[in-house]
């Protein structure tokens, strides 16, 4: 096993939190941490509806950087929980937008992971100067090849015990379309439905996350205030092409090649493949492409934090 020498930043308590208003019924649970003043960043969790934990405020050296860190519409503690109406997108890129005027900002560097990295892109692409750098990690662009590799088939003959487990829960007659057959159970008027449902969602995206099997994060994922959020919004997302053209992020990709980028991908990503990291970079061949030889797709892996720590580190002078 490599021996990796970038580990997170100290813990760290928000400086300012609050709840911004962004319509639609929606409000919006923020924090930010660092230094006041300070190179700005906005940090771009996964799922879609998987929430932002205390661990992700420490990817960033709290002296060079201020960070605004916010749970995405209906997860976290954003709120109405778990909600599913007016939540796209093009809505979320739109309130990046409200959150960088409410902190000042003329521009920032967007950060984010799996979906977070696809939001990431979709937000630099249509607001290209109000981006500095962009720091990715498991590359993931909503093409129909990605969705079908987690849902249909791919991830299913690496991970074939839990896929068993993911599938179970569903009739064969209706396997043919599961994220539809979960979407259906995950908006059920029954509430022992839902949870199963939820459970059993949020579990397969935990088991294909990383590359060894990690037990606490797996809780995590089965705990009721993360499971049912994320699994209702990551259906509906995957269901609506994640409101995307067909590779629309690689289309459009001229639009940021003047934005320095960095890539970090895990070699053996179960969720998300080098696939998509790989052909985001020969659309950007200006980004750098750090892959991790010996991950899977979670941020908190040893080499995947000294990636995203050094990129940041790397992004704000500070060498090393």
């Amino acid at each position: 096993m490599i021996e990796y020498e970038r580990t997170l930043y100290p813990e760290i308590e928000p400086y300012e939190t609050g709840m911004l208003d962004v319509g639609e019924g929606h409000s919006l649970y923020y924090e930010r941490v660092g230094t006041p003043g300070a190179k700005p960043a906005v940090f771009l969790h996964g799922g879609p509806g998987g929430g932002m934990s205390p661990a992700h405020r420490r990817q960033w050296d709290p002296e060079l950087y201020d960070v605004l860190l916010f749970d995405q519409r209906g997860c976290g503690q954003s709120l109405p929980f778990a909600e599913i109406e007016n939540n796209d997108t093009w809505r979320i890129v739109d309130d990046v937008e409200k959150l960088r005027e409410m902190c000042g900002h003329e521009k920032w560097q967007a950060f984010g992971g799996s979906w977070g990295a696809t939001l990431a892109l979709a937000y630099a692409q249509a607001h290209p100067d109000r981006v500095t750098e962009i720091v990715l990690r498991g590359v993931f662009l909503g093409r129909q090849t990605e969705k079908d590799w987690l849902y249909k088939y791919g991830a299913s003959e690496i991970m074939a015990e839990q896929w068993d487990d993911f599938t179970g829960l569903i009739p064969e007659e209706e396997r043919g379309d599961l994220v539809k057959a979960y979407y259906d159970r995950l908006t059920s008027d029954n509430e022992q439905i839902r949870l199963a449902a939820a459970r059993e969602w949020s579990l397969w995206e935990g088991n294909v996350a990383t590359l060894l099997p990690d037990e606490d994060l797996l809780d995590t994922f089965a705990d009721p205030s993360k499971a049912v959020p994320f699994a209702r919004i990551c259906a509906k997302f995957f269901l609506q092409d994640f409101f995307l053209e067909e590779a629309q992020l690689l289309k459009n990709a001229d639009r940021i090649k003047h934005i320095p980028g960095i890539i970090v991908q895990g070699r053996h990503d179960i969720c998300t493949p080098p696939t998509s990291a790989w052909a985001l970079k020969k659309v950007w061949p200006e980004a750098e492409l750090w892959i991790v030889q010996d991950a899977g797709h979670a941020a908190s892996e040893p080499g995947i934090i000294d990636g995203l720590v050094r990129a940041t580190d790397k992004l704000a002078g500070k060498e090393g």
